[in-house]
């Protein structure tokens, strides 16, 4: 656990030491949800409606556009192959990193969803259970991403070729997610949605590092 905590200590520094890293998926979010009501509608029913589509698929986006630097740093500087060969657990390490990159992308994007959620006019329980499944399923993304970015990380120009591999897997996410949202708003019942997010939580938290150990050796040899 020590060294989990060394190593995602490690891994925030670095990031806000290159604060581009952290910004550039924030403002894609924030101008791509603003962007909308451009190209649609501005009637308020209208975005009412296609709020929670929006803003999740926004969010996927924007955490797909920060997975190329999961690995992209140790991977040029060296580190990567020391915390490959390291005695210390490598799914450990690289949870740690999966940690930072859930602090600094997927927190940020749940503290904003609500003020895009009021642009969009999303009522006051869409909001709520907005914030609850970006919640539950921002560290799905991230850990998830990890899988696909540990398989292209040797790989230059590879982020059409991520985008191919983990769109698919975030797919049933934006499913259960944005129609929790959408049943929210008619005061439906969404315990469903909510425990198949929790649930793809719990198994990509118990597979997602131990397979991105496997493909980062795999990448590396």
């Amino acid at each position: 656990m020590n060294i989990y905590l060394q190593a995602l200590k490690r891994d925030l520094r670095i990031a806000i030491r290159n604060p581009s890293s952290i910004l550039n998926p924030l403002l894609f979010f924030i101008i791509s949800v603003s962007l909308f009501p451009l190209a649609i509608s501005p009637e308020t029913a209208t975005l009412a409606q296609i709020a929670a589509g929006i803003i999740w698929v926004a969010s996927m986006l924007s955490v797909l556009l920060s997975l190329n630097a999961l690995f992209h740093h140790d991977f040029e500087n060296g580190v990567l192959e020391q915390m490959v060969i390291s005695h210390h657990s490598l799914s450990l390490l690289i949870l740690s990193k999966i940690t930072a990159h859930w602090i600094l992308t997927g927190i940020p994007i749940i503290l904003l969803s609500p003020l895009l959620g009021l642009f969009l006019f999303l009522g006051g329980d869409g909001i709520w259970v907005l914030m609850l499944t970006l919640l539950l399923a921002t560290p799905s993304l991230s850990l998830i991403g990890a899988i696909g970015a540990s398989l292209i990380v040797g790989i230059k120009n590879s982020g059409m070729l991520l985008s191919l591999l983990i769109l698919p897997l975030y797919t049933p996410i934006l499913i259960f997610a944005s129609s929790a949202v959408s049943q929210a708003q008619f005061g439906l019942e969404i315990t469903g949605q909510l425990y198949f997010l929790a649930t793809i939580l719990i198994v990509s938290l118990m597979t997602a590092p131990f397979l991105s150990g496997i493909a980062l050796k795999i990448s590396l040899e």
